[in-house]
């Protein structure tokens, strides 16, 4: 499991107890932290991969090593940490990529709340609030497969489709469900995916990477 922390994560006494725990982090670095390159992995003109320091003096280092990637983008270059060392584990494309990726966190966290209803709700024990919680994850986690079918059955990739709009069109199968017109649900929101809003209308680059990488990284020894 890769945990993918927001820019602002100096605690470094915590990154040692994560990296020493096995945990692997991905965030990225601010301007006033101090780094001391140890080794250079690669360079290019775009992107600098190197195995660093965090930490001005001894006594306020880093006892880890971590690695710095920065990449060039629009004129400006973006700076990356992982403990992730090793680049055939986690390459430093790979880490660029999945930072940019860590909005879908809070676009899930909206969906859960707004569109499913986990905002506001009423139970008498604690037993209730889990399993409320836990059944409308398990919806969400089912809303994921089914925008990802669909996607698949459009060829298009998964950041393409509204997940809210897939599952506002549920509403709409399940009444052609019932008239005997449908009996799919991949197959009938593909269909009329234009018309059901499904396909995100295109907005204008913002100049972050959207493609979403998935990979596993070991634990170490």
């Amino acid at each position: 499991m890769l945990r993918i922390f927001d820019l602002g994560f100096l605690n470094f006494t915590r990154f040692d107890e994560l990296t020493t725990a096995g945990i692997w982090v991905l965030t990225r670095k601010e301007t006033r932290t101090v780094t001391r390159t140890e080794r250079v992995l690669r360079t290019t003109a775009t992107l600098h991969d190197q195995i660093v320091r965090l930490g001005s003096s001894a006594t306020s280092q880093c006892t880890h090593p971590v690695r710095l990637v920065k990449w060039l983008h629009q004129g400006k270059w973006y700076s990356y940490l992982t403990n992730v060392l090793d680049p055939a584990l986690l390459p430093a494309e790979y880490v660029v990529a999945l930072y940019w990726q860590r909005w879908s966190i809070e676009d899930s966290f909206n969906v859960i709340k707004r569109r499913l209803g986990l905002a506001y709700f009423w139970t008498g024990s604690i037993n209730g609030i889990q399993i409320r919680v836990w059944a409308t994850w398990i919806l969400y986690a089912v809303l994921v497969d089914l925008t990802d079918a669909v996607a698949e059955a459009l060829n298009r990739p998964f950041h393409a489709l509204s997940m809210e709009m897939v599952y506002r069109g549920l509403y709409h199968f399940t009444v052609a469900y019932h008239r005997g017109k449908a009996d799919d649900p991949i197959t009938y929101l593909a269909a009329d995916a234009e018309g059901l809003g499904i396909i995100k209308r295109q907005r204008k680059n913002r100049g972050g990477a959207t493609a979403l990488l998935y990979l596993t990284i070991p634990s170490p020894p």
